[in-house]
């Protein structure tokens, strides 16, 4: 069967060519406008990506806060964990952190680290260093002023500071807990001998030297040592005076270990606050309290 279609009247005719030089027209404008509009539109998204991939290099010797920066060695680093005889279950922070070699190494040892930066440029650089070394869960930065930073929760402190900071913050420093070790690159804390000082040689040209504090538990004063009077004086880890009438020698504290001898008789105890005990060689135990 055919259908036949009738054919389309002029009226129709007419519409449909008006149709369709409008749609005509509108499609030339949108696409005119497309064109000057992508000439507006920001750089490629792939551009600016490669853009922020861009990453912060330090320059050794720009200047910060208080010091410049320059790198400590990595085999100093490794000295300087060393001597403060670090452990999986200490908690280190390191004062003017850097790139975060110092955090780096103390986690990659185990230990939870945390790292204090002026620079924040430096502080996200770090946090990526982590990231790389795959201990961005243990090693932590924040961008901090170290002078008002808590200091009472670490172990273990390292620092590259110049001498003069050392000495601002040793006040600070001597009030932690004793037995709280303290690593410095190079640089003294004044008249606060260091407990122990090395120096690498491999590897290493410049700032190689490693030196330990242990902060002293506080032993100024008198004693009663079973009915007699120990007077101790104290300077810093070093101490001096009398066990009753009798002066003592070769006296220490080693965080909260003490030793003194009187009399040719080693005396070694432990401090524990307002308290001592320990043994004294071949006379047995000995105790003593604040007097």
């Amino acid at each position: 069967m055919q259908i036949a279609i009738p054919s389309p009247s002029a009226r129709a005719r007419t519409g449909a060519l008006r149709f369709r030089q409008a749609m005509l027209a509108s499609a030339m404008a949108l696409a005119l406008a497309c064109a000057f509009g992508a000439s507006a539109q920001p750089a490629p998204k792939a551009a600016q990506t490669a853009e922020q991939k861009k990453e912060y290099v330090p320059d050794v010797g720009q200047d910060g806060k208080d010091v410049i920066w320059v790198p400590t060695p990595q085999t100093l680093v490794d000295k300087m964990l060393d001597m403060a005889k670090v452990t999986p279950k200490d908690r280190l922070m390191d004062l003017g952190s850097g790139d975060g070699r110092t955090v780096i190494t103390a986690a990659q040892r185990g230990l939870r680290a945390q790292g204090i930066e002026y620079n924040p440029d430096l502080v996200e650089l770090s946090r990526r260093n982590a990231e790389r070394a795959g201990v961005g869960d243990r090693a932590t930065f924040v961008t901090a002023d170290l002078f008002a930073t808590d200091l009472s929760k670490a172990d273990v402190i390292t620092m590259f500071l110049l001498s003069t900071i050392n000495e601002k913050l040793r006040p600070r420093l001597l009030e932690l807990a004793p037995g709280t070790r303290v690593v410095s690159n190079t640089f003294r804390m004044g008249d606060w001998e260091p407990d122990a000082e090395e120096t690498v040689t491999q590897d290493c040209s410049t700032y190689c030297t490693a030196l330990l504090w242990i902060v002293p538990a506080k032993v100024q004063g008198k004693w009663d040592v079973g009915g007699q009077t120990l007077q101790l004086d104290q300077h810093y880890q070093k101490l001096s005076g009398r066990l009753g009438s009798v002066p003592i020698s070769d006296a220490r504290l080693n965080g909260t270990e003490i030793a003194f001898t009187v009399n040719g008789v080693r005396y070694q105890g432990h401090v524990n606050g307002r308290t001592m005990s320990g043994q004294a060689a071949g006379q047995g135990n000995w105790s003593a309290k604040r007097a």
